[in-house]
This record gives structure tokens, sequence and C-alpha cells, in this order.
């Protein structure tokens, strides 16, 4: 099997048999920068001075995946608002109660901690 190893900016090409590993190339690594995916954006934490509502909390830190409602919509007690991904499973985020979204403080993709406001109802 062969693998390419960048170590010290310099990529070797190193092939591998099942008793001995041997180098068959180098080649210069310098132009190729390593992957490093941006990372998710964290929700602003919501002061409890700026919350005039019903707040909307995560039950779990996570990642939104799906906001489901918009400002200004009507929401019943238990319509699903978001979708948290924790620990590779999906959860509905439900109302607590009867209302109008006055707030959306968490976005698609932001990073959550348990007890983060998520809206305001």
């Amino acid at each position: 099997m062969k693998y390419i190893v960048t170590l010290n900016n310099k990529r070797f090409e190193v092939e591998v048999t099942e008793t001995e590993a041997e180098i068959t190339s180098v080649t210069a690594a310098a132009e190729e920068k390593p992957f490093a995916p941006p990372p998710a954006p964290e929700a602003p934490a919501a002061q409890a001075s700026e919350i005039d509502g019903t707040p909307v909390k995560a039950p779990m830190p996570g990642a939104v995946l799906e906001v489901r409602v918009n400002v200004g919509q009507s929401v019943k007690a238990g319509d699903v608002m978001f979708i948290l991904e924790a620990m590779k499973m999906e959860n509905e985020i439900v109302a607590p109660k009867d209302g109008r979204v006055k707030r959306i403080i968490a976005g698609k993709g932001a990073s959550v901690d348990t007890d983060a406001v998520l809206a305001v109802i």
C-alpha cells in the first residue's frame, strides 16, 4: 500500500508491504495548507435584561441544525421551533407556550450551551 506522509513541510510517498516500508519519493509540501474546518458561529448569550418574554432554551449543548420559525410567527405550545444536534442525535426544541416569536437569538450552525436562549416568545 502507498501512503503520502507530510513531515516538516516535506512530502514523503511511502510504500508499505507486510515486512518493510520504503520511501519511494520526496517532494516539498510547503504550498499545502493543513485542512481546518471553519468553526461554527457561537450563539450570542442573551442577558436577562434583554429578554422580554418567555425564553426558549437549549436543554443540552449542541449545534443548531435548523430554525423552523421566523420572527413574528405565531406558535402553539409543543410546536417544533429548532432542531438541535447533540451527541449525533437530532433533538426537537419545542415552544414552551402559545405566543408569537419576538426574537430569534441562535441561527443555523450556531453552537450553544445548556440553557442558552435560542429564541423569545
